[in-house]
């Protein structure tokens, strides 16, 4: 049997591991975490090989599986973004200048990334994974193409990408899962490398009790938490603990049979299966079992963090309809004016830190009643960057009020909403929290 007709399911010592294709559209990406947090744009620029290797491996509805990155490309505008190639011909990347050819300045990026992914579409090689690193939507039919191939397909955006673009995909890595990816390590260490603080519960230390007293106790069973489950227990916690939203419930469920594959066969230690196992050894982490549910740290998360749990309004057809193509949160005209109107005065008060402030941001909508979760917080200032408005202490509620309803009609033109003037004024005054109003 030839390379070309070996598939992932042909091999049986794959253990789900894929030979990739990876393509960075580096212009498209560096522009748009430099918007979103400049920190994250230079750690993507200068240590590729860090995110790289957080790459190699990673967990879907199908387990676990690995990355063999046998095409590594990166196409960059050399007269603007020439001093980050040696950093990328250094982990292992082939680079491909791409100049600008029209007086508007647009590279040969888009071109040079298309026609290279279409050749390996076509080798001998048969890469069963295409990552395109870009949030530019005229890679849809490239897309398309992989797909219609059989190949996995994953997307990586730095910027909101448009909802055509990200449903081709078989999985997206969003702006902020990116920034998270380049800067952080913590939550992608092995557990065993990680020291994990746990915090206070019910079940005796091991470690500080005397010689003879801790002989005795590695003699006798124990009633607590077996030892498989406090590995499984701490690999959770650590993920947990470190993720900066909540996180899927598949994948908590994943990394703690990973941490000890006999769970499932003790059919969880006895507790009869994944959620009872997890209230019972992890109790301290919120768990919603919704469909498709999820985990999180109690002490910065809520139920209002949850995507598409923040909905407080009985929404119009027209609204439905943007919820609906552009992820935009579905909160009320009310809500949105006391969100926009709190990052105001945030603004006003203390300098623009992404993280920071939107913690700060959701405590004081929260205090004043609205039920407002981090991600939705994230959400809005993201896109408000993203309409090219400096976050400073100037900054006015209509200013951010404008930025971030310019932002929501954009993303409903870039999902080709059919959109009339009224349609347009309805949205603005809606999203903007009736700030634009008059």
């Amino acid at each position: 049997m030839t390379s070309s007709s070996v598939t992932t399911a042909d091999r049986a010592d794959a253990a789900r591991r894929f030979r990739t294709a990876l393509f960075v559209d580096f212009d498209n990406v560096y522009i748009g975490l430099q918007r979103l947090d400049p920190v994250a744009a230079e750690a993507f620029a200068t240590n590729p090989a860090h995110w790289l290797s957080e790459l190699e491996s990673g967990t879907d509805a199908e387990g676990d599986f690995s990355r063999r990155f046998l095409i590594r490309a990166c196409y960059l505008n050399p007269s603007r973004f020439s001093q980050f190639r040696p950093n990328f011909t250094r982990a292992g990347f082939q680079v491909v200048d791409c100049p600008s050819l029209t007086q508007q300045g647009k590279s040969s990026a888009d071109i040079n990334l298309v026609l290279d992914a279409v050749d390996a579409l076509a080798a001998p090689t048969h890469y069963e994974e295409f990552v395109i690193v870009s949030a530019d939507a005229d890679f849809t039919p490239l897309a398309l193409r992989c797909r219609a191939a059989d190949r996995r397909v994953t997307i990586m955006t730095a910027s909101p990408a448009a909802s055509a673009y990200r449903a081709v995909a078989d999985s997206v890595i969003t702006a902020d899962e990116l920034a998270d990816l380049v800067t952080h390590t913590a939550s992608t260490l092995p557990v065993e490398n990680v020291v994990v603080e746990p915090p206070v519960v019910a079940e005796p230390p091991v470690v500080t009790a005397p010689p003879a007293r801790a002989k005795k106790a590695a003699q006798e069973p124990v009633a607590a938490t077996p030892p498989a489950s406090t590995a499984a227990r701490k690999a959770v916690l650590q993920r947990v603990q470190t993720a900066d939203r909540p996180v899927p419930l598949g994948t908590i469920a994943q990394l703690a049979q990973k941490t000890e594959p006999s769970l499932p066969e003790s059919r969880w230690a006895g507790a009869g299966g994944f959620l009872p196992w997890l209230a019972k050894v992890v109790p301290e982490v919120g768990v919603s079992s919704r469909p498709p549910g999820y985990v999180w740290d109690p002490t910065r998360f809520g139920e209002a963090d949850l995507p598409g749990a923040v909905t407080d309004m009985a929404p119009s057809a027209l609204q439905n309809q943007v919820v609906a193509v552009t992820d935009t949160p579905g909160l009320s005209q009310s809500t949105y004016r006391v969100l926009l109107t709190t990052l105001a005065a945030d603004l006003a008060a203390q300098p623009f830190d992404r993280a920071e402030t939107s913690r700060r941001v959701r405590d004081a909508c929260q205090k004043a009643g609205a039920k407002i979760g981090l991600s939705t917080v994230n959400f809005v200032i993201g896109g408000i960057i993203f309409a090219g408005l400096r976050l400073t202490s100037s900054v006015t509620s209509r200013d951010l009020a404008t930025a971030w309803a310019d932002n929501v009609v954009g993303l409903c033109r870039g999902a080709r909403m059919q959109m009339s003037a009224g349609d347009v004024t309805a949205i603005r005054a809606w999203v903007g929290g009736g700030l634009l109003e008059g």
